[in-house]
């Protein structure tokens, strides 16, 4: 399963599906997204893969959907890229460890919320830049992020839009530890490993009775959000927002109401 930029291996009964596309900082294309969901559906049928581990670079999870890509190929329905690729990971059955540097921007930060295990290097930036760039979150965040962290530190971190560190992430609830950049991926296998080593329909019983009460609610908070996702990347609001990205000025929404 691996390609240029999604880097596959199995060993110790751990599949780690790993980013690699350092050039544009992990910035995931249709192809990238593509190649992750292959990978993760690969890892679930595969007996000797008892758990799943995503990571990116020593400096990089990644910087969210590579935006002109993103234009030219937008997601079009449940049968999308992006969709299969967010349907797959939240209803993996088996465990999925992420181990997270440098940054994790957009999807980059809600895929979190559909991993088991999440360790960060202490030097990590998260973003949720939607309302930035003129759409909504996505990825069931909308639904998983107020009840992680009550709606006021969701409103903050969804409608501020600001970056904010591994700290900040640890303490709402994002990731399980925060630990030196060349120590979180280590830490990441390691665990990773403790999983691999435990009675594995045990353990994917376990998962599933804990995530079984908001499964269905979480599959379809995916499909509301792209409901209105969808259409938004045509809308005034984000075409000001991504042609301003791509000329390098400040957006001006004051024409908006």
């Amino acid at each position: 399963m691996t390609t240029e930029h999604v880097l596959t291996e199995l060993q110790d009964r751990v599949c780690t599906i790993r980013m690699n596309r350092l050039d544009k900082k992990n910035a995931l294309t249709t192809a990238m997204y593509e190649g992750i969901t292959a990978a993760l559906l690969k890892a679930e049928a595969d007996p000797e893969a008892r758990v799943i581990l995503l990571a990116g670079s020593n400096d990089c999870f990644t910087s969210g959907n590579d935006l002109a890509d993103f234009l030219q190929n937008p997601p079009q329905g449940d049968d999308s890229a992006v969709a299969r690729f967010m349907r797959t990971l939240a209803t993996a059955r088996k465990p999925v460890v992420a181990a997270v540097n440098g940054i994790a921007v957009g999807v980059g930060t809600t895929l979190l919320l559909h991993c088991d295990l999440v360790y960060a290097g202490e030097k990590t930036r998260f973003h949720l830049p939607f309302v930035n760039i003129g759409i909504c979150p996505e990825f069931a965040s909308t639904y998983i992020l107020p009840r992680l962290m009550g709606h006021q530190k969701a409103a903050e971190l969804c409608l501020l839009a600001e970056p904010f560190d591994a700290a900040t992430a640890r303490e709402a609830g994002l990731v399980n530890a925060v630990l030196p950049n060349d120590q979180s991926e280590a830490k990441a296998r390691e665990a990773a490993l403790k999983l691999a080593a435990q009675p594995p329909n045990a353990l994917r019983t376990s998962k599933a009775l804990l995530k079984r009460w908001r499964e269905d609610l979480v599959v379809d908070a995916i499909r509301i959000e792209a409901d209105k996702f969808i259409p938004m990347l045509g809308m005034p609001e984000a075409r000001e927002a991504m042609g301003a990205f791509m000329q390098k000025r400040k957006p001006d929404f004051s024409k908006f109401s």
